[in-house]
């Protein structure tokens, strides 16, 4: 940190100040955050053991469920913790190294969904070339491109906070830390640096925005030739990845796309993007895909009867 700062610790102000409340908020977060371990996992585990999962869809989707429960991880045990003890601290290097990997996982995952609209649109558009385009290697690489920029991004996103000198108040209106509550709390002007967030966050999201918009309108485009029974299932698997999309890109464009400013809203927000979009993603992706629910049900047939054996 910056060798002018003298804060050490900061404090959480959470959702209520009411001993009760916070018990009633903590285990509502522990039943969505056992959920998703549990959802995501299970999708996971599915498509590792399932031989007939092969396609480069399911090959990022196990990647994506992976990194749903990372990225809740970050912030979710802390608070549920949090709500049983009456002052709820972080060291400074604890709280910088809960944005890090709070935004190392974020970006990694809009990285991995813009991947996927582009594996979807391959798919589409070029089916009989789609094997060789999507093949291992290239899926491969494409993780491994959506791991490394969420790298960069949280790096320079972490660089910038630590150019901060924190000095006065400790206390964040927020159940996590993230760069828009610190921002506030340094005791310098941070006009520049927060444009350079805006930038470093707002780029990503807008480039990746783009990808996934002309992708998906030239899917929709691409439809018009096609059977309707063609035209059902494409739209039944792009509808999936369209809604995970939305819910996890229009949350995160309200808090890191405008000056950087909080609001008191900015936690219930956040409580979308880091909570209930990893909670819905296995929901929307198995509920909307016969063969992930038939390889989950052939998955749970031979657990049954290795037990029984």
């Amino acid at each position: 940190m910056s060798p002018t700062s003298n804060v050490t610790e900061i404090i959480f102000l959470g959702f209520s100040q009411d001993r009760n409340m916070q018990k009633i908020i903590s285990v509502v977060f522990l039943l969505m955050y056992t959920g998703i371990v549990l959802g995501n996992g299970l999708i996971v585990v599915t498509i590792v053991a399932s031989k007939g999962l092969t396609s480069p869809m399911y090959f990022f989707l196990s990647y994506l469920s992976f990194v749903e429960i990372c990225y809740c991880s970050v912030t979710a045990p802390r608070f549920i913790v949090d709500s049983f003890i009456e002052k709820k601290v972080i060291s400074l290097k604890g709280c910088i190294a809960q944005v890090f990997f709070l935004h190392f996982f974020g970006g990694t995952e809009i990285f991995l969904l813009t991947v996927m609209a582009y594996d979807r649109y391959v798919a589409i558009c070029k089916p009989l070339h789609y094997v060789t385009i999507m093949n291992r290697r290239v899926c491969g690489l494409f993780v491994g491109a959506a791991w490394g920029g969420g790298l960069l991004h949280s790096a320079g996103q972490t660089f910038l906070i630590f150019q901060l000198p924190f000095c006065g108040s400790n206390i964040i209106n927020h159940y996590f830390c993230d760069v828009h509550p610190l921002l506030k709390l340094a005791s310098s002007d941070t006009f520049l640096i927060g444009l350079l967030i805006i930038a470093n966050g707002g780029s990503i999201s807008v480039i990746s925005f783009a990808v996934l918009l002309a992708s998906y309108v030239v899917i929709l485009r691409s439809l018009r030739n096609k059977t309707s029974e063609g035209r059902r299932k494409a739209l039944s698997t792009c509808a999936s990845h369209v809604a995970v999309v939305g819910l996890f890109f229009i949350p995160c464009s309200f808090v890191y796309m405008r000056p950087c400013v909080t609001f008191p809203a900015d936690k219930i927000v956040a409580v979308f993007y880091t909570v209930v979009t990893p909670l819905l993603n296995p929901i929307i992706y198995s509920f909307r895909n016969a063969e992930v629910k038939n390889a989950m049900q052939r998955l749970m047939v031979r657990k049954v009867i290795w037990e029984e054996k």
